[in-house]
């Protein structure tokens, strides 16, 4: 089963925890200071709010899959299409253990496909993500906190 996922920065966390939670009529699954992340299953999604040192704004949008098998489909399926990816395994991220596939799409959008296998107590450690190999003024990096370390 897939779940879309979308990650805001914003420029402050309670007001926005406070926002989301009334127009979802429901608290985030996780909350800290720094990030906040719904589980929603009307509409099916992975929303994900942090304030992370990035612009306000869209960060990045997603699909979390429920399997390594189905990650493994979603990064061939890129790949085929001509797509460089960037693969991560068992890093760290938004306070959970995730294995990634990030990509950045014709417009400039980071997508990040991804596997959740457990939780951390930590925001994240990953290794910083390569710039695209594109030469396009219209292609980002995918995205990283304030101390340049990828997120997802």
């Amino acid at each position: 089963m897939k779940r879309l996922h979308l990650h805001l920065s914003v420029p402050a966390i309670e007001p926005a925890i406070r926002f989301y939670s009334t127009l979802f009529d429901a608290p985030p699954s996780i909350a800290k200071d720094d990030y906040a992340k719904w589980m929603l299953e009307d509409p099916r999604v992975n929303f994900a709010i942090s304030t992370r040192g990035r612009a306000a704004g869209v960060d990045h949008v997603g699909i979390e899959v429920d399997s390594a098998e189905a990650l493994g489909l979603i990064a061939g399926r890129l790949k085929e299409a001509g797509a460089s990816t960037f693969d991560q395994e068992a890093t760290t991220c938004c306070y959970a253990r995730s294995d990634k596939s990030w990509v950045t799409d014709p417009a400039g959008m980071r997508w990040e496909s991804f596997f959740t296998h457990g939780t951390a107590t930590d925001y994240g450690e990953d290794a910083e993500i390569p710039e695209p190999a594109s030469t396009s003024a219209c292609c980002a990096a995918a995205p990283t906190d304030a101390a340049g370390r990828a997120c997802g």
